[in-house]
């Protein structure tokens, strides 16, 4: 099963676009930072990746500030013509611990 959950905040928003079918898309990067126990030792984890979001949760992100922390849950894929995972956003809610 290819599921992500992941606490993040908006780091970097696009301007909404459609693709050639109609349908409203939004590019961003989205940042996360926690503390993880791995090997019995604390450990701070930070990561920033491409996510992308479609339909009425791309429409409804593009209205959302830049720094707004969501919990986001979709799947991975490799970007068009590339290898590097992107995020693909298939909902989205507050969180206040991200």
């Amino acid at each position: 099963m290819n599921q992500l959950v992941l606490s993040a905040r908006i780091a970097e928003s696009k301007p909404l676009r459609h693709t050639p079918a109609g349908i409203p898309a939004l590019d961003l990067r989205i940042a996360h930072e926690s503390e993880a126990l791995e090997a019995g030792q604390r450990r701070q984890v930070g990561l920033e990746m491409r996510a992308v979001a479609f339909g009425a949760q791309a429409e409804s992100l593009a209205r959302q500030a830049i720094g707004a922390g969501f919990r986001f849950t979709g799947f991975l894929a490799a970007a068009r013509g590339g290898k590097v995972p992107v995020l693909h956003i298939q909902s989205f809610e507050p969180d206040n611990h991200s």
